[in-house]
């Protein structure tokens, strides 16, 4: 038998050294190696499957035996016999407490782990046709046991006729031999002939019975009457007969006992033609398996049990798993995930993501809401991944070569070691007792995990000591058939791979904890680094808008993610639905954006991705923009909720662009816009005051066309000492034109460029007045920022080394214009390209000049008189006590104009930050007493909306 090895402490990650760089996170360091602490040997019988139970660990080998090890001793406890074939998958039924095992001889075999007997014996549809039974799920919901074959089938059985229940450790069968979903028959001989294996040579002309003896392999070794494998009965000899377990006093050694009843699979059970390949691995969602963070379900009505499979074909299917009145029908095929490389030979699933291992030792990472590929993780380079196993957010991959790698939630590559000589075939995780139970008691800690690998190396080593990392403790094991056991642990929680708000609770809990739950939240949004315009945290994007849809999911909404593009990230959509009434209630819908900018700790007085408390500010990284308002959006919808108070419906759109330009927002929102469904009215809360203590409403936001110039010639890089005066410098071109585009004033030279901005109103003249002697500003500077345009040169970058010695050959620039009322943006844009086109004409260059257009977004003024503004003025003077400023904004927003044309209604926009926020800049901020009384301001909005007549939404327009 291979080997077993038990660590204790730290799953072993390999040497600094021999570790993949990381995408989103710094490699750990080790300090010390793990040490031999024990092993175990039996030779000739590699480990191709493994189980366990609360007491037992099962191996299953290729001749035909499945062995059985006490967890506590580790003594070869009794060996099942029966099969005939390689025991390729094993299962553990916890709640029957039966044993699957499926082999190369087209059988299953069920099991009793309490007394080892043999209940049944399962045939697949087409008995022997099915060919080898490469992989089990057990259903517990479903009482179900689904399959995957040789035959490319996915086969199933249920157990769920009432009749079929334990009685004395054993089966009850119903007097007719009837089964839910096949057909039985009590029987004394297990085995039919197989037409391969039982054959006789082609010249005799005999069909294949029971009576040939073809003994090429372990599959088809002589059989006893009852179809049992023929045992050996003296261990000393290796040529004596198979290998079997040594013989032992403690080991029982009963012979062969015939199941109860030999079961068939009928066709309606049967999904032919699965994959164009082996069905090699399947995997059940949510998991079930031990070391499982996934929430089990236990109602089987609403359609959330799924399964995946894995097939040579190198594709993973998506199966959703009968309920309600269609229990006991096939799976039916949702989705086909094609990895593109080689055979999937293994499967490990977390929430909504499924780990597909690969032949040429890549992992596919597939997020199933969205249907795309998430991230590959390169293990070892054309080497076959068998195996894999998760402890809560960690992934164990095991390779052909005998090394075990661990992934964590951020996919970092956490640790690294050679754990067999051979190859690793199998692996599991599950539970030990603890080692010292009065200190485990001290600590809190009963039982250990431990990760269960099998190999064929003929070795069982039990180890302690395993390498340390220094940001863990605790501990779990692994052993192998081949086998080893090391004591892993599972990961702490990881601030951005939460899967829960654990101390949400129910809505009565939120209703009286709301503003708690609201810090709580914004603390572990704040700790994902969801940097949009940096890959490096591209995977932090992506756990940032899982844990924002299983937050708003808690909080009460129905939550989805839309996916934008495969180099985007996706859309959160949740919908909180209001008190169901006879009449028609206002859909509100909210946009905001869950990335930020990136902080560099230079500047910061704490860490910018931990949410700090001082003086009455949350300081973090998105506080202010946009994490805080997004939040208490969220919040305020779930008071009411909980309050039965909620009279509209309030629909969160949540994108994961915007710091980087809202990439595929605008064509996500079109094909999403069924599901999004009608909007009368938009809601914002992107910006900050213009001062410390008076609130603001924001009506009105400026335009940008971003540009980019190039002047390039043909050659290379000169020097200036040698080529000096010689070369049209492309540098001396750039400062020329750009010189073109304002005048001496310092106004836009562009033709006919301010000739539809609006004129200065009376109303607005008095308003910038009223807003000057608040914020102490001439009113002539508020008005330049806010309602009149603008150009800003941003940078000119060159070729080369930038060394002042060098005549650059290529210069670039960046500008952008802000447009205001009632420029047109596509007007603009293409005067700002014929502008610089002709003036460079002018110059008679031989260089060339290259414009384009990187990024727009229009303008976008609100209607003061709408129903909608009034209605959150109002609900701003209640809170506040004074009437709010009325004010605009410089900057741009992509999307708000867009949202108002697409859903044809008008947008608003409630700012909740003070000036002194620190967008985008070090020690960003919001005050604790804006974000609550934020909130409140939200819940006094919808109130005011959902208590008066829905008003009928007005189509924006440039001239509102």
């Amino acid at each position: 038998m291979p080997p077993y090895s038990f660590f204790s402490g730290q799953p072993p990650p390999a040497p600094v050294a021999n570790l993949v760089a990381s995408l989103s996170r710094p490699v750990l360091s080790i300090d010390r190696q793990p040490k031999l602490f024990h092993s175990l040997q039996q030779e000739h019988n590699s480990v191709l499957s493994l189980a366990a139970d609360d007491e037992s660990i099962y191996t299953g080998s290729q001749d035909g035996q499945i062995s059985i090890w006490d967890k506590t001793t580790f003594k070869l406890r009794a060996v099942l016999k029966g099969h005939n074939g390689s025991v390729l998958a094993l299962e553990y039924a916890p709640d029957k407490h039966w044993l699957f095992s499926a082999s190369g001889d087209s059988t299953i075999r069920v099991w009793n782990t309490r007394n080892h007997v043999p209940l049944y014996l399962v045939h697949p549809h087409l008995e022997t046709d099915s060919g080898d039974l490469f992989s089990l799920v057990w259903c517990p919901q479903l009482q179900t046991i689904y399959f995957g074959c040789q035959n490319t089938s996915l086969q199933s059985f249920s157990f769920s006729a009432p009749t079929l229940e334990h009685a004395s450790f054993g089966i009850s069968l119903p007097s007719d031999g009837s089964i839910h979903s096949g057909t039985s028959t009590p029987t004394s001989i297990s085995r039919k002939a197989h037409k391969f294996f039982d054959s006789y040579p082609q010249y005799t002309r005999r069909p294949a019975d029971l009576n040939a003896r073809n003994p090429t392999c372990a599959s088809c070794l002589p059989t006893s009457a009852s179809g049992a494998l023929a045992t050996s009965v003296s261990s000393s000899s290796p040529s004596s007969g198979p290998s079997t377990p040594p013989q032992d006093a403690c080991v029982q050694d009963d012979s062969v006992k015939a199941p109860l009843a030999t079961l068939h699979v009928l066709p309606e059970n049967v999904v032919f033609s699965a994959h164009y390949g082996y069905v090699y691995c399947m995997a059940l969602l949510p998991s079930n398996r031990e070391g499982s963070d996934d929430a089990f379900y236990e109602d089987t009505h609403d359609g959330s049990l799924q399964l995946v499979t894995g097939s040579g074909d190198s594709t993973v299917k998506l199966w959703q798993l009968p309920h309600g009145r269609t229990q006991g029908a096939a799976p039916q095929l949702l989705h086909t995930f094609d990895c593109g490389a080689g055979a999937v030979l293994a499967l490990a699933v977390r929430g909504d993501t499924v780990y597909a291992g690969c032949q040429d030792g890549l992992v596919k990472v597939w997020d199933l809401e969205t249907r795309t590929l998430v991230r590959t993780l390169l293990v070892v380079e054309n080497v076959d991944i068998l195996s894999m196993s998760m402890l809560h957010s960690d992934l164990y991959v095991c390779s052909a070569n005998g090394d075990i790698q661990r992934w964590s939630a951020s996919f970092d590559l956490v640790g690294s070691w050679r754990a067999h000589d051979g190859i690793i075939l199998s692996s599991i995780i599950t539970r030990f007792p603890a080692e010292d139970k009065v200190v485990a008691q001290e600590q809190g800690k009963s039982e250990r995990f431990a990760l269960v690998t099998g190999g064929n190396d003929d070795m069982i080593k039990v180890s302690s000591g395993l390498p340390r990392v220094r940001r863990e403790s605790g501990g779990c094991g692994v052993l192998t058939d081949d086998m080893q056991v090391w004591e892993v642990a599972p990961p702490r929680s990881d601030r951005h791979a939460l899967s829960e708000l654990s101390r949400f609770g129910n809505t009565t809990d939120i209703s009286k904890s709301i503003n708690d739950i609201l810090v709580y939240a914004l603390t572990k949004f704040v700790g994902i680094p969801s940097v949009s315009n940096s890959p490096v945290h591209k995977e932090d994007c992506r756990q940032a808008a899982i844990w924002l849809r299983k937050c708003f999911t808690q909080l009460g909404a129905e939550a989805s993610l839309l996916p934008t593009g495969e180099t985007t990230n996706p859309l959160v959509l949740a919908t909180f639905h209001g008190t169901r009434t006879s009449a028609k209630r206002p859909r509100i819908l909210f946009y905001g954006h869950y990335d930020v900018i990136s902080a560099r700790p230079t500047g910061w007085t704490s860490d910018p991705f931990t949410l700090t408390g001082r003086n009455g500010y949350l300081y973090g990284r998105g506080a202010t923009d946009n994490k805080g308002p997004i939040m208490a959006v969220a919040c305020a919808a779930a008071d009411l909720l909980a309050r039965r108070a909620l009279g509209v419906d309030l629909v969160l759109l949540v994108e994961g662009e915007e710091e980087a330009g809202s990439g595929g927002f605008a064509e996500a929102v079109k094909r999403h816009k069924d599901a999004i469904g009608p909007i009368d009215s938009i809601l914002v809360s992107n910006s900050t005051w213009i001062a410390e203590d008076t609130p603001c409403i924001t009506y009105g936001l400026r335009g940008v066309v971003h540009c980019n110039v190039e002047i390039a010639n043909d050659g290379p890089d000169l020097h200036s000492g040698v080529d000096g005066g010689s070369a049209r410098e492309p540098m001396l071109d750039m400062v020329k034109l750009l010189g073109t585009l304002t005048d001496s004033s310092n106004r836009v030279a562009i033709p006919d460029f301010y000739d539809r901005v609006r004129s200065l109103t009376e109303d607005e003249r008095q308003l910038y007045k009223v807003l000057s002697s608040v914020t102490q500003t001439p009113a002539s500077l508020l008005a330049a920022r806010w309602r009149e345009p603008s150009l800003t040169i941003h940078n000119v970058e060159v070729s080369g080394p930038r060394n002042s010695t060098v005549i650059p050959s290529k210069v670039r620039a960046h500008i952008s214009v802000r447009i205001v009322p009632d420029q047109a943006l596509e007007a603009i844009a293409a005067a700002v390209q014929e502008h610089l086109r002709t003036e460079f004409g002018r110059m008679r260059s031989p260089n060339t000049l290259n414009v384009t257009i990187d990024q727009t977004a229009d303008w976008w003024l609100g209607s003061l008189d709408d129903p909608w503004f009034l209605a959150l003025e109002s609900a701003v003077k209640d809170e506040w006590g004074v009437d709010p400023l009325r004010i605009r904004e410089g900057g741009s927003i992509p999307s708000v104009p867009y949202l108002e044309k697409e859903f044809s209604c008008h947008a608003l926009h409630l700012p909740l930050g003070q000036s002194s926020d620190q967008a985008h800049l070090p020690d960003e901020r919001i005050s604790l007493s804006n974000l609550r009384r934020g909130k409140r301001v939200v819940e006094r909005f919808l109130a005011n909306v959902a208590s008066t007549p829905s008003p009928s939404p007005v189509p924006p327009s440039v001239d509102v």
